[in-house]
This record gives structure tokens, C-alpha cells and sequence, in this order.
């Protein structure tokens, strides 16, 4: 049988591995040095003038939308082509959201519904750059001009990846970034928030610590002594371990190789692919540079996904669905969401499979990957 391969896979190296030891040999396994350098790696790779790491992208989620004002009675705007952590956040502080229909070809958020979507209850838009295709970030902006409304974007996918030239980070007032083990770049489990915001920024660094300060500048009782700390805002314990962020500098200056490496393999599957009419292959468009976390192709038959998503596993492919539309799980129908709400991205969802792409996969796999492919067509059509 072909050697098996994952749809992703985290890629860990001996300088890692030495990373994460020398930490465990220091003082300070957490809230120590080690998460600033991190955070300011992240600021001087995105360019974003503040970063600060989280525990996970769903953390992450949850301090950038309470940090942007979002609060009970509010409403989002986002796609439901999105795991569900994108929407969630904005019920764990009691808003509500609205989903709006994607751009057939990237998959993103589609701009020119932004305009009958936002109401006066929206505070937030956030587009989803995904499968680390940057959204339409300009055309968004220009859909919500004169809105008293602030973009924030999930970018789980897409740390590393351009639009129109400008890196991820630097897009949206702020930007949330995952480090979960498939993703650009791994901390095992981890997530940061991207901003250029400095008042945002604080919020979501007070966000992580309980709401906690010691910090002068924020204190209103400055002389009770040098032990003396002041809870400002109901916060939560999201902060990342100097383990974990000793991990994510040791990745980041890998990230580049990284992402080329995901560019050439989404180049070869493209070329080597074209001609399988059964199949349409995902684009991505003149101004963008994707970060290509998911290589996600679609089946022209709806009909035939599920016995091509079986055959592909039968031949050794972990393959995956990205992702159910986010109002199909019982929790949101029993919110009131039904479905056909967005009909494109439901046609997405029915004719999509994401097959391997990740930096550690040799030429070799990258071939088999696409022989087996071909294969599966063959056999289901």
C-alpha cells in the first residue's frame, strides 16, 4: 500500500526540539522571557506594531472581538465557510451572528453583500482568509465606508500570505492568527492577536491575564507596595507558556520556507491536475499570495463527493472536508439558522475535499498524491 499522508501535518526540527529544552532547563516555563520575544518576532515578521500571544486561535477569537468593542446585543457579519470558533466567540460575550454568502472561486467572504448585511446592531465584520487566501480586504472595506463598523479578520489560515502586497497582519484593525499544529506555523496549541491598535492591543493583553495589571501606567493606586496588582476588566487565563512560544520563534524563522514550499506544491497539484475535467481546482487571484494551508478541490458532481472522499481514504489519503457550513450543526439550528441560508456556500461544502498539502511532503509524496487522485476520479467516475 502507498505510504499514507495526512491533508496536514506540523513540521518539527531538531532546532525545535532544542528550543523547548533549553526553556525547561531555565527558570521560567511561563509568563517569562520568552513569549515577548516571540510576540515581537510575530511584530517585526507582519509588521503589525503589537502582538500578543494567546493560548489558542479560539482565544484569540474571543479577546480581539471583546478588545473591538463587541459586547451583548451586538451583531457580527461572517462567512460560514469557518470552523465554528469564528462564530462561537461572538456568543460567549452574548452578540449574535449574521452569516452572508462567499465568492464562489476563493471561497471568502463576499463583499458585495456587505451592503443590505450590516444594520445598525453590526460591530463587527469579519472575513475569513481561507484556506490562507487572503479576503478582498479593500472591496470590504469600501462595502462598510461610512458604517460605524470595524473589521477584524480571522486569519487562522494565512499567516505568512500577501494581499496586494501587504502581509497578513496588517489588513484589518486587528487580525487573529492560529498556531495549531497544521497551520503556517505550530506552538502546538496557540494563537495570537495582530493590531496596530495600541488601545486594542493593551485590552487584549489584559484580556489573557484575568484582567489583571501591575503595570504603572494602568494602576490607580500606585504606592500600596511592590507586590500590589489591580484586576480592571473580567479577563480570562489565556496566556501562552514560554515552552510553547520558545516553539513558535524556533518555527517563525521557518515560516517563509514554509509558505514557498506550500506554494510550490499548490503550483505542481495545479498543473499536474488541470486536465481532470471531473474536478475544480482552487484559484488563487492575481493580488494575493496564499499562505495555501488547504488544497481544496471540488467535485463537479455533488453527487459523487462522498464515494471520491472514500476512495481517496481507501487509497491512503487523509483527506477532510473544510468545513461544514457553520449554522448546519444542531447548536446553531436550534439558534433559529436554517438551512439554504447561503446557498454558494453550500454548494462549496458539497463538492469539496482537501487533499494533502504541507511543507514536510517530498516530491515523491506530492506525485503519489496526485497519481492516487487521478486514480479515485477514475474509479468513482
Amino acid at each position: 500500500m502507498s505510504k499514507p499522508l495526512p491533508y496536514g501535518r506540523q513540521f518539527v526540527d531538531q532546532s525545535d526540539i532544542d528550543a523547548i529544552v533549553d526553556v525547561l532547563k531555565s527558570d521560567y516555563l511561563t509568563t517569562g522571557p520568552q513569549v515577548g520575544r516571540f510576540e515581537a518576532e510575530l511584530e517585526r515578521l507582519t509588521g503589525a506594531k503589537y502582538a500578543i500571544a494567546l493560548t489558542s486561535g479560539t482565544s484569540a477569537l474571543h479577546a480581539m472581538y471583546v478588545a473591538a468593542g463587541l459586547s451583548a446585543g451586538d451583531e457580527i457579519v461572517t462567512s460560514p465557510l469557518t470552523f465554528a470558533a469564528t462564530a462561537n466567540a461572538a456568543l460567549y460575550v452574548g452578540a449574535k451572528v449574521r452569516f452572508i454568502d462567499i465568492e464562489p472561486d476563493t471561497g471568502n467572504l463576499d463583499p458585495e453583500q456587505l451592503g443590505s448585511a450590516v444594520n445598525s446592531a453590526t460591530r463587527l465584520v469579519v472575513p475569513i482568509d481561507y484556506a490562507g487566501h487572503p479576503a478582498d480586504y479593500d472591496r470590504i472595506s469600501e462595502a462598510i465606508k461610512g458604517r460605524d463598523v470595524t473589521v477584524v479578520a480571522d486569519a487562522a489560515h494565512s499567516l505568512g500570505a500577501k494581499y496586494q502586497g501587504r502581509p497578513v497582519g496588517t489588513l484589518a484593525a486587528a487580525t487573529e492568527v492560529s498556531f495549531h499544529p497544521v497551520k503556517p506555523i505550530t506552538t502546538a496549541e496557540g494563537g495570537a492577536v495582530l493590531t496596530s491598535d495600541r488601545e486594542l492591543a493593551e485590552t487584549v493583553q489584559l484580556f489573557r491575564t484575568h484582567g489583571i495589571t501591575k503595570s504603572d501606567e494602568q494602576l490607580e493606586l500606585l504606592d500600596e507596595g511592590p507586590w500590589w496588582y489591580e484586576q480592571h476588566l473580567l479577563g480570562f487565563n489565556y496566556r501562552l507558556t514560554d515552552i510553547q512560544a520558545a516553539l513558535g520563534f524556533s518555527q517563525l524563522q521557518r515560516l517563509d520556507s514554509f509558505i514557498s514550499r506550500r506554494r510550490q506544491i499548490a503550483q505542481t497539484y495545479t498543473a499536474e491536475l488541470a486536465d481532470v475535467q471531473e474536478l475544480e481546482l482552487p484559484v488563487e487571484r492575481e493580488d494575493v499570495e496564499s499562505g495555501w494551508h488547504l488544497y481544496v478541490i471540488r467535485v463537479r458532481d455533488a453527487s459523487k463527493r462522498r464515494r471520491l472522499f472514500e476512495k481517496l481514504r481507501e487509497l491512503g489519503l487523509g483527506v477532510q472536508v473544510h468545513y461544514l457550513p457553520v449554522y448546519y450543526h444542531p447548536y446553531y439550528r436550534e439558534l433559529g439558522y436554517e438551512r439554504g441560508l447561503c446557498p454558494v456556500a453550500e454548494d462549496f461544502y458539497e463538492r469539496a475535499i482537501s487533499v494533502p498539502i504541507y511543507p514536510l511532503m517530498s516530491d515523491n509524496d506530492v506525485t503519489s498524491s496526485i497519481e492516487r487522485i487521478r486514480e479515485a476520479v477514475r474509479l468513482v467516475h
